[in-house]
């Protein structure tokens, strides 16, 4: 099998000698100068030592940092009273760059009425006012304010129990296929689409979550880590459930025969951004059980569950990919993983890791700090259920460390019963990464040094006239189609240069024998390389072949905006003879099935009237996609991290 990729960032590759050894080789980076390195000539990209670095991993939040780190009296707080367990060491204590992440109001309401409470009962309200400061990276003068939304009426509280959710979008079936009779749009009619009304978000500068249509309402996640049940007519707030963290995944809910109420009460399910996982009674938004995914102190949920006969399934990522970036960091030790529970209890059925066993302590950085390897493999994508053969199908990313190993880059079956492994496929051997090798010379970049191609996409399973074909797509810029029986690769489809945030990013979806391939490439990351072969835009593959049908490459029109790309990060929709996707350019686009052509655009930057009571912003779209039921489309606007424009609007349309 060939492919254009490469399989090290640099321009040498070198074998590892240190796996399996345990000396400590202090003054090393850990690389065997006896084995003969290769020359790779066949570069998506190139190594540019005068490009634009990341300087700090700060520049990853669309907000400006208005104090100064090092001497403000919160940093000192910090380090007494808060580092001795957030330092990366304690499990279940997030690390310092995921409470970085967090809004002032979530960091106040754990010290003052949280897990936090009893820990930090002997600071002062000043105390841990300077904390939040230290840690949000501005005075509390610039903390987003406080806010009361729009609280629904008595008579806008009701629930239709006979709506019962769709089995579409991730969480369910991850072709993302909305056919008319459930979403009631075609390519004829979406042309038709009107703004409804738009919901902002309080103390938000992203909207990531997949939005829910079920009962009636819209069920919805925030950055703030709020869950909103909104009325679907007014946009009213039926109930708020106020979660640990920010919420990425997509709200996800128990399934029933639509028309027909069901013999239970509807649970919703969803995870936070420190690997949270609740279960909330749909109707009445109370907790009914709370679990944590995994015990690493890094551990995220950023994709979605997946809700399948009486299980959940729990995709385990992590951010040790950006802890990493302080030299002084031991990296790397997390694992990715899926836990299986009982979706109604919570109860856990079992657990398997994407990398079998811990890794090991593989000697000392040319700072002295201690390596570990391998490690990571994280799942950033929504596993794919296969009730047929009773398989699981989930994607990985990197390494975080040297040496690199089989789980990275792979796509992996598990039986949904057991949790045993059936297959893996790696696709691009030897990748190991982490947010250190976008600083210049941190010796915490592995020696691979990327190139960072993971699977963040879901799989997608078709059914074709050659029988089931599995299609992957990769940030690499690649697609796959596999055999879901062996994990045999029957095409493979070069698409695009990729890159770190490129190539086929958040999610594909289908029609029939068509797959959209979303292609998200960008020409400045910040890591020091310039790449080749860009085309952001919308691509369509024949799922049998994978043959490329068409391709629309997006113009790049941003002009002088900050933060503003062609391409597409956020997940596709698909309705028949069309897909939808919002691009990171602010733009909804809509293509045609059968040559790609533009048929309705809708441009979000801008400032919306909001029905929330809080004003409301478009930005970049990015993650999450749009959801369609009965003549609606939810879509969330604002991605706000990573170099994508802010926003904080759920924008509803109809086509009424």
């Amino acid at each position: 099998m060939q492919s254009k990729k490469i399989y090290f960032l640099i321009f040498f590759i070198f074998s590892l000698s240190l796996f399996g050894q345990e000396k400590d080789n202090s003054n090393s980076n850990s690389i065997n100068e006896d084995v003969p390195f290769i020359e790779d000539t066949e570069l998506d990209y190139i190594i540019d030592e005068d490009g634009e670095y990341t300087e700090s991993t700060d520049a990853f939040q669309a907000k400006e940092v208005t104090i100064d780190i090092e001497n403000h009296p919160g940093n000192n707080l910090y380090q007494e009273n808060c580092n001795i367990c957030h330092n990366g060491t304690v499990t279940k204590a997030p690390a310092q760059n995921w409470l970085e992440l967090m809004l002032p109001s979530n960091i106040l309401r754990t010290m003052n009425d949280g897990i936090m409470q009893l820990q930090s009962s002997h600071l002062s309200e000043e105390e841990k006012i300077l904390i939040a400061e230290y840690l949000y990276r501005q005075t509390r003068s610039q903390f987003p304010k406080e806010a009361k939304v729009n609280m629904c009426s008595d008579s806008k509280q009701d629930f239709n129990l006979k709506e019962a959710p769709e089995p579409y979008n991730w969480g369910y079936d991850n072709s993302r296929f909305i056919p008319k009779s459930v979403g009631g749009l075609d390519s004829k009619n979406i042309k038709n689409l009107k703004l409804k009304w738009v919901f902002g978000f309080p103390y938000s500068q992203r909207a990531r979550s997949q939005p829910l249509f079920a009962l009636g309402s819209i069920f919805v996640g925030s950055q703030s880590g709020d869950v909103y049940s909104l009325d679907l007519e007014t946009g009213c707030v039926k109930w708020k459930f106020t979660a640990s963290a920010e919420i990425r995944t997509a709200i996800v809910m128990d399934l029933w025969e639509v028309g027909v109420e069901p013999n239970f009460k509807p649970y919703i399910y969803f995870g936070d951004i420190l690997a949270h996982t609740y279960a909330l009674d749909a109707q009445t938004g109370k907790l009914v059980w709370k679990i944590k995914s995994d015990d690493h102190p890094n551990a995220t949920q950023t994709a979605s569950p997946s809700r399948f006969e009486d299980k959940l399934f729990i995709p385990i990522s992590s951010l040790e990919v950006t802890s990493a970036s302080d030299e002084n960091y031991e990296c790397c030790t997390f694992r990715g993983g899926v836990l299986a529970v009982e979706a109604r209890t919570g109860k856990t059925l079992w657990k398997s890791f994407t990398i079998p066993l811990p890794g090991k302590y593989m000697g000392r950085t040319s700072v002295g700090t201690r390596m570990y390897g391998p490690s990571g493999a994280p799942i950033w994508n929504s596993p794919t259920i296969d009730k047929k053969r009773r398989y699981m199908y989930v994607g990985t990313g990197e390494n975080y460390s040297s040496p690199a190993d089989d789980s990275s880059d792979a796509i992996i079956a598990y039986n949904i019963d057991s949790g045993d492994e059936v297959w893996r496929r790696q696709t691009l051997p030897g990748d190991a990464w982490n947010v250190a090798c976008m600083f210049k010379d941190n010796p915490n970049c592995p020696v691979e040094n990327g190139p960072d191609l993971d699977y963040s996409a879901s799989s997608v399973l078709i059914e074709t006239n050659k029988g089931d074909i599995l299609v992957s797509g990769q940030k690499s810029g690649n697609a796959f189609g596999i055999n879901p029986d062996t994990g045999e690769i029957i095409w493979e489809t070069n698409i695009s240069g990729g890159g770190t945030q490129g190539g086929i990013h958040f999610g594909m979806s289908a029609e029939d024998n068509i797959i959209y391939a979303p292609i998200n490439d960008m020409a400045n990351t910040r890591d020091g390389k310039i790449y080749l072969d860009l085309k952001p835009g919308m691509h369509a593959l024949d799922a049998e072949t994978g043959k490329i049908l068409w391709s629309k490459i997006n113009p790049n029109t941003c002009g002088t905006i900050e933060f503003c790309d062609p391409g597409i990060s956020a997940a596709s929709t698909a309705i028949p003879g069309a897909v939808i996707a919002g691009h990171s350019d602010g733009v909804i686009r809509v293509y045609n099935k059968d040559d790609g052509e533009i048929i309705w655009t809708f441009n979000a930057l801008k400032e919306f009237k909001s029905i929330s009571g809080v004003p409301a912003n478009g930005g970049g779209f990015g993650g999450s996609g749009p959801a369609i039921r009965n003549g609606y489309m939810a879509v969330n606007s604002g991605y706000g991290i990573y170099y994508h424009m802010p926003g904080n609007a759920l924008l509803l349309f109809s086509n009424e």
